[in-house]
Formats: C-alpha cells, structure tokens, sequence
C-alpha cells in the first residue's frame, strides 16, 4: 500500500526541508508564541528547581506532532543552562545503548527522548531506576558467577515527548513529575510564529498574507512555517517577491490547501466516508484501505485535526461524518437516510 501521507505540506511530522526552521526556534521562555499555560507552569518548575539548586523533575510532553515537543525540550535546558542530550525511542535498541548514555550525564543534564512510547520494554526496565532513584544496575559475567553492580548517577532529567501517551506504561508514565499536554495553536498565536519567522527570513509580507497562511496552518507551527517558505517561493516566480493575501491565497489554492488547512488526503477521507458508506459509521480499517493509506496514517495524521474542526467523529460502531462536513464539502445531506447522523 503507498503511503502519500509523508510528503504532505500539511503533515505535522518532520520532514527533511524542516532542517531550516530550527534557526527559527524559540530558545527561551520569553520568546515563546502561544501555550500560555505550560509556560506558566515551566516557569514555576524552573525557578523552584533554580532556588533549591536541583535538577528539574522529569517532565513529558505529549500532543499531536509539530506542536513544539523538542523546543520545549530545549528550552528546558537553556533555561537551567545545562546540557541536553537528544535520542528517540526507536534509537535505543538495547539496554546497553541508555547505560552508555545515562553513564555520560552530568549534574543536571536533560536527557530528552522523543516517540518515548516506542521505548522497548528491557530498556524500559533500566530506566526506572535511573529516572526514580538516580542509580544503574550492571550484571557482571555470565550464568552462576553473575553479580550485580549498582552505579550512582548524577540527578538529571528525562523530558519525554510522544504522540501517543496511551501506548506509554503506566509504570513509566508515573515517573514523571510533570505531564503537560501541547495543543493546537490558535490563528493569532501562529500569525505571531510567521511574523516572526518572515522577519528571521527576511521576508516581506502583509497582514493579509500573513493571516491567510495561519488560517490554513491546521493550528500547527511546523506546518505553518512550512507554508511560508512554499508562499515565498511562489511570490518570488510569480509575484513581486511580496507575500500578500492574493499571492497566499494564490499559492495555497495551488497546492490544493483549502481554507480550513484541509488537503487531498483530508478530503479523501471525508468523501470516503460520506459518498461510499453514507456518512458511517465504517471502521479506521475499511477507511484505509478505501483510501490506500495505512491505518496509522489515518488515525495519527488525518483523523486528530478532522475531529478537532468537527468533521469526523469516532464512536463504537465506527467513524462518523458530521453535519459540518458535508457543508464544508459543500454536499447536501440526504435526510431520508436513517443512517446519516445530523448534528
């Protein structure tokens, strides 16, 4: 099955062209756009962990992806001023690889581990008693004569970020002090991020222009600056080199990026479930294949922002479409179907 959810301009997951926006990365606190409330809890985590003179207490972040998970992380250690080393779950095979790691930490250094969900169970293990008692427990040779040696390590911190906190076990789950959820961004708060980004850029744009990006940026940053660099390329060959609310508009429509930050793929999946099965309710599997995309897809990539706009609605017989769909879509709703659900 091909998958053409990976090169999506709308796709919140990291792809190779984002290497550019880590120059546009906030690097303290104060100039962080939007979540006003985690940065009021980070900051009185911070200023308690610096007036006892303690490394912060563990810390995960979980959300949808492109929301800022790893800034965060980085911002954490700017603000102590300590180092941070960073992996992902999938990296760390073995039990080895995190000793070697944790081995190599300092005084309150941050350990951050993306897609911590994805972390295998023996490694898991050697975790817990690394991020609760700050110790690493070593078993020496082979069979009979094995023994088991417990290393001391400096107090550091495990900031964790994943896009699926239900798959993280309870037991790792509850050696985080601190559990912040990183949501969606409103429309100001991402005009603020293009502001700022087009300024870091050097690019010049108007209001208009700027809000026609941030209104079809799906609430997401990455997104959103990826937007940007896509509208810069069309106003240099097809305009003045100006991003105004024509040439967005214009370069977005070109795209196929409708109002609402929704893409082929999006309405592919609406139109699935409204035209072939009557609005649902039809199973994430049948949708997939339907589709030709892998359920993850679906469910991790498509579905979080359909549901938040009020599109799509998962129940127990399935998925559903909603009223505002089909207007959206701009298809009449049959009411003679006893099978539609109108909301």
């Amino acid at each position: 099955m091909t998958s053409t959810a990976s090169n999506r301009i709308t796709d919140g997951e990291v792809q190779p062209e984002d290497r550019f926006d880590r120059a546009l990365r906030p690097t303290y606190l104060t100039e962080l756009i939007g979540q006003v409330q985690i940065k009021e809890n980070l900051l009185i985590l911070i200023e308690a962990a610096k007036l006892r003179t303690e490394a912060l207490d563990h810390v995960l972040f979980y959300g949808p992806p492109g929301l800022g998970k790893t800034t965060l992380a980085h911002i954490l250690a700017n603000e102590m001023g300590v180092n941070i080393k960073v992996t992902s779950g999938p990296a760390i095979e073995r039990a080895g690889d995190l000793a070697a790691i944790l081995t190599n930490m300092h005084q309150g250094d941050i350990l951050f581990i993306d897609e911590i969900h994805r972390l295998g169970r023996v490694v898991e293990e050697v975790l817990y008693p690394a991020m609760e008692d700050f110790s690493l427990d070593i078993v020496i040779g082979k069979g009979p004569a094995a023994r088991s040696i417990r290393l001391k390590l400096p107090h550091f911190t495990v900031v964790g970020a994943t896009t699926r906190l239900a798959l993280i076990t309870s037991p790792l789950r509850a050696r985080f002090g601190a559990t912040y959820r990183v949501d969606y961004y409103d429309v100001d708060a991402l005009i603020e991020i293009i502001q700022r980004g087009a300024r870091l850029l050097q690019i010049e744009s108007d209001a208009l222009g700027v809000k026609e990006i941030a209104s079809r940026a799906r609430g997401t940053p990455r997104v959103a600056l990826r937007m940007l660099r896509r509208v810069r390329d069309y106003a240099q060959v097809r305009a003045d080199g100006r991003i105004s609310g024509e040439v967005s508009k214009a370069a977005l429509d070109l795209l196929d990026i409708d109002k609402l930050g929704l893409d082929e793929l999006d309405r592919r999946v609406l139109l699935c479930v409204i035209e072939k099965y009557n609005g649902g309710p039809v199973g994430l599997n049948t949708i997939a294949a339907s589709v030709s995309e892998e359920p993850d897809t679906i469910m991790d990539v498509v579905e979080p922002y359909l549901m938040q706009l009020g599109f799509l609605e998962r129940t127990s017989q399935g998925r559903m479409a909603t009223h505002s769909a089909y207007e959206h879509l701009g298809i009449e709703v049959d009411r003679q179907n006893p099978q539609q659900k109108l909301f």
